[in-house]
């Protein structure tokens, strides 16, 4: 049942509930019981319910599913069900763990045997398997193939499964309304602020930003904070835009300067800001009324003001983006480390994961900011899921005219008589390495609260839908996820 409930969105209203029964389940597997009287199936399935709750569940489980010479033991190779079930949870993974590894492997493996191209249901379930596992998968992406599913092997008959079903789509409507509201505030805040009319070039894609948040905080309790973090969000993408498509290396060099001028009285270089183009200085001001009005909610409801820490971050980001320029400027090409190294940077996690850090009301031990100020293993890995699928592609964004790096063409120049495939069989490998070290932080103990843990993972999650593009620089997922999602643009942004 915990799956059905996960698989149809709506975990968030048992939690409790859900975490008794896990918490249960998990002293069985810890007393060597929790094998006892299940399949492959199940026990690859209670592995990846109790691993997603950060139960550490060792990987011990499933040394007696392999053989090393034969590969799958008893039936189990024509067990599509069974063996999708193991491949899902494969990808819970954390490094050091060869089971898993070798679990992967062959499953992905088999499964891709098992699909004769003839198109039956139990052939689209195996490549949304292989194609987008649930760990790695945006929930509302998920639910809407597994409400499908149900439908089409006719378990909506199943009368506990109906009262589910029907919870879900009252749910669902609920959560329509919900957003279409926020988009129209997010819609109206970035007519209001003004600056697509001074950046024609940049990007204008509120509702695209506020998905992130969407994604990012999917609660429909934190509404608020959704609308807070899509104001940065915004300005990452603008302020990169200005690096890369607008602005002279001086101007950039001035600009980072006075960002980087934060101090005790909450105040930034005004000198500097004379210095700047009109678009400029408009971009730096939604910027510093941005972080003020973040700053004072939070310093509100905790009598912590985290100005300078939000203002340090933006520091980071720029200095990231001006390495960038200034290595483009100049046609140098990092090795793979020292791109990596400030890639993560300005992938502009860190800053929005500072964000979302402050704006979930977190207890604000000074540990606690510290760690989240150091840029934490938990976010970095984020970002290094993002910088490397954004370098997937040809780094640009739709209708972007400006110039950017990629650490595949690092890779290439490092590694001489490499190809592109290699380059790129490579990237998928660290991406496969970050999303281990990822799992391992939301693993208990963890560093942070679920909460935090999952809107981590979610970045991570929603990393495929904003940087899959094809052929012509368009998110073709993008835009069928919002069309499914049934969501307007607001008619008066028209």
């Amino acid at each position: 049942m915990i799956n059905n409930i996960q698989g149809l969105g709506i975990d968030l209203h048992f939690l409790h509930e859900i975490d008794q029964i896990l918490h249960i389940v998990y002293k069985e597997f810890n007393q060597n019981k929790g094998c006892y009287g299940r399949d492959h199936r199940e026990v690859a399935l209670c592995f990846r319910l109790l691993r997603q709750a950060g139960h550490n569940v060792q990987e011990s489980i499933f040394r007696n599913i392999l053989d090393k010479k034969t590969g799958f033991k008893d039936d189990l190779e024509n067990d599509v069900k069974g063996l999708i079930e193991l491949y899902e949870a494969s990808q819970l993974g954390v490094e050091g763990e060869e089971i898993l590894d070798s679990l992967r492997e062959c499953t992905f493996t088999r499964l891709n045997e098992l699909c004769s191209g003839r198109g039956s249901h139990e052939e689209r379930e195996i490549m949304n398997s292989l194609a987008q596992p649930r760990h790695k998968t945006l929930t509302r992406i998920t639910s809407k193939r597994f409400i499908s599913l149900i439908k089409i092997v006719g378990e909506e008959d199943n009368e506990w499964l109906q009262s589910l079903l029907l919870v879900a789509e009252i749910d669902s409507i609920m959560l329509k309304s919900l957003i279409q509201e926020e988009i129209s505030q997010v819609f109206r805040w970035w007519r209001e602020l003004g600056l697509d009319k001074e950046l024609r070039k940049a990007r204008n894609q509120p509702l695209k930003w506020h998905t992130w948040s969407l994604e990012i905080l999917q609660d429909p309790c934190f509404s608020e904070q959704r609308l807070d973090l899509t104001k940065p969000i915004s300005l990452v993408y603008i302020i990169d835009d200005i690096f890369d498509v607008y602005g002279e290396l001086e101007e950039l060099t001035i600009f980072t300067q006075v960002v980087e001028s934060e101090n005790i009285f909450y105040r930034w270089d005004p000198e500097g800001l004379e210095k700047l183009p009109r678009y400029m200085k408009i971009c730096f001001e939604a910027l510093d009324t941005i972080t003020k009005e973040i700053s004072m909610k939070i310093y509100k409801s905790h009598g912590l003001n985290p100005t300078d820490s939000l203002r340090k971050s933006w520091a980071s980001l720029c200095r990231a983006f001006l390495v960038e320029a200034k290595w483009f400027n100049s046609g140098y090409l990092p090795n793979c480390e020292e791109y990596m190294k400030n890639g993560v940077v300005s992938s502009g996690v860190h800053l929005v994961m500072l964000h979302v850090y402050y704006l979930l009301e977190e207890e604000m031990s000074t540990e606690k900011v510290e760690l989240i100020e150091s840029n934490p293993e938990i976010v970095s890995s984020a970002a290094t899921i993002l910088r490397l699928w954004d370098d997937l592609g040809s780094a640009k964004d739709e209708n972007q005219d400006g110039i950017d790096g990629s650490y595949i063409e690092c890779y290439l120049n490092e590694h001489n008589g490499s190809t592109v495939d290699e380059a790129r069989t490579h990237v998928f490998q660290k991406i496969s390495k970050a999303w281990k070290r990822l799992n391992k932080e939301c693993l208990n103990p963890r560093p942070f609260s679920r909460v935090f843990s999952k809107a981590c993972l979610n970045i991570a999650r929603t990393v495929p839908l904003m940087y899959s593009y094809d052929e012509d620089q368009k998110l073709p997922g993008l835009n069928e996820y919002l069309k499914a999602s049934n969501i307007k643009v607001p008619f008066d942004a028209l």
